[in-house]
């Protein structure tokens, strides 16, 4: 992680920000049976619209909002909302740990739709990287150790969606010409996706009775996950540019499954090991970190 340009500050960020991220996933374990993903959702975006909008004030900023409005529609339900219900679904059935795993997925996902939708041509390392990400999620969940329920398969379908509109959104930016600042951005964007999500709040039903883990769980999903988080990774991006911002992808794996492990007592098998480490090599292959070859140097 640590380069020439990347001080002790920001890789300390770094570190938190893929703890944090991590993190979500347990807190999507213990939430998501409860209050069901139509709820749970509802309820992080709206939270963490009520966050952003707090620290905007306190800095002063405003969002304009009207201004925006197709660009945070976009990002809302592409970065935001979509996944975010994926995810949720999906945690119904699988660990924490091969949620985070399959969230590394992304830049899998934007390097195969750069190639089809910006025409940008596909190396020999990316093309390896799109095989190795195949492969590890094939071995993830071959054996279905990480997985539970009869429902499984359409729990990892929704797992690999929510990557896919990473990527996807990915590409929209690298299309879009809207200059909106970051905190702009995050803040914008989750208004959108509370909006967006609440007619899935509104008939899916809440799956039980919420206890105090469960609100617990929900307001760090929230607050720390969702609102301080997006913070902290818009620093990094103006700290260290976006390619070393992206080296969390790679960290966010390792805390998901340490978080898992840990606290919610998930075991970890040779196809979770296996797999994960397909699934990131895929993801640096087709991301451009590592090239046949040799390693990319950061930020270049």
């Amino acid at each position: 992680i640590q380069s020439p340009h990347m001080d002790s500050a920001s890789i300390l960020r770094l570190v938190v920000l893929a703890a944090i991220w991590g993190g979500s996933f347990l807190f999507l374990r213990i939430g998501a049976p409860v209050f069901g993903p139509g709820i749970l959702v509802e309820l992080r975006v709206g939270l963490a619209a009520l966050f952003l909008w707090l620290v905007s004030r306190w800095l002063g900023r405003q969002p304009h909002l009207l201004a925006h409005w197709r660009h945070f529609l976009t990002i809302g339900l592409l970065n935001s909302a979509l996944p975010f219900l994926f995810f949720a679904y999906a945690a119904q059935t699988l660990s924490a740990s091969l949620l985070s795993i399959l969230n590394s997925s992304a830049p899998i996902f934007g390097a195969l739709l750069g190639a089809l939708w910006l025409r940008q041509p596909v190396s020999r390392s990316a093309a390896l990287g799109l095989a190795c990400g195949v492969a590890g999620v094939v071995t993830l969940v071959g054996s279905g150790a990480a997985v539970r329920g009869e429902a499984w398969w359409s729990a990892v379908v929704a797992a690999l969606a929510a990557p896919l509109c990473y990527g996807i959104v990915s590409a929209y930016a690298k299309k879009s010409s809207s200059a909106v600042a970051p905190l702009a951005n995050a803040h914008g964007s989750m208004w959108a996706a509370a909006l967006l999500v609440l007619p899935f709040a509104l008939f899916i039903p809440m799956q039980g009775t919420p206890a105090a883990l469960d609100w617990a769980a929900l307001a760090a999903l929230a607050v720390i996950c969702t609102g301080a988080a997006y913070l902290l990774y818009f620093r990094l991006i103006a700290d260290v540019g976006p390619m070393r911002a992206l080296s969390v992808t790679f960290l966010i794996p390792v805390f998901g499954v340490l978080w898992g492990t840990l606290l919610l007592d998930e075991k970890v098998g040779w196809n979770t090991l296996a797999g994960g480490a397909l699934v990131l090599c895929g993801t640096a292959l087709a991301n451009g970190v590592v090239i046949l070859g040799r390693v990319r140097p950061a930020g270049s």
